[in-house]
């Protein structure tokens, strides 16, 4: 396998991908000095592939090391890059944060996937979706950010989510006040505003016309 010597470290990123932008956020987070190739996933080109065999985005170069699992990607750089930390100290809490991350991808992502490419069972999607949202007010209200009172690589993940409700067309009822107050929190941070890709600045401001 080759791969190309850079001093700068390089994320291939989808500008329309969660994950991506959960990496990116990750990045801005720690003021990381990175270099944001925006790629589509039918556009890769072949340095990616020589370098990541299953082609995936987003993947993460730093000088001879190749990472290409999003999750592999944020604990790396949250351990290279320990301040802000992102995920918490002590492994029963750490253990926790992954298992929540682990749920979020799990129980949602399927039901993402179809509302973000408009397939068959989009009605069903939705309500699954919008049902386990609801279902975390009491969660949410809780604390300033999710299940935490620091900002961590949940919020990461979570954060992109909620920036695409309007584009999967799911409108939170008056009662999610707590999700709203949330996100208003998350989305006004300088970090998740330096993450957005351009695309993904278009969705509000398409929220806001």
């Amino acid at each position: 396998m080759s791969t190309v010597k850079r001093s700068v470290m390089t994320l291939y990123s989808d500008p329309k991908s969660i994950l991506s932008h959960a990496v990116r956020i990750v990045l801005a987070e720690k003021a990381i000095n990175v270099n944001i190739l925006s790629i589509m996933n039918e556009d890769l080109p072949k340095e990616l592939l020589e370098m990541n065999p299953y082609g995936t985005l987003p993947t993460l170069v730093d000088r001879a090391l190749v990472l290409y699992r999003p999750e592999i990607i944020m604990e790396y750089l949250d351990e290279r890059f320990p301040h802000p930390p992102l995920l918490p100290v002590y492994p029963i809490a750490r253990a926790k944060s992954r298992l929540t991350l682990f749920r979020i991808q799990q129980d949602w992502f399927d039901w993402i996937d179809i509302l973000m490419t408009h397939r068959e069972g989009e009605d069903n999607a939705r309500k699954q979706l919008t049902d386990s949202l609801l279902a975390l007010i009491p969660v949410f209200a809780e604390n300033p950010y999710f299940l935490s009172e620091e900002f961590s690589l949940i919020d990461c993940v979570m954060a992109p989510i909620l920036w695409r409700l309007s584009e999967m067309d799911i409108k939170l009822p008056k009662k999610a006040k707590p999700i709203q107050d949330y996100m208003d929190r998350v989305f006004e941070r300088t970090a998740f505003q330096a993450s957005l890709s351009e695309y993904e600045q278009e969705l509000r401001l398409l929220d806001d016309l």
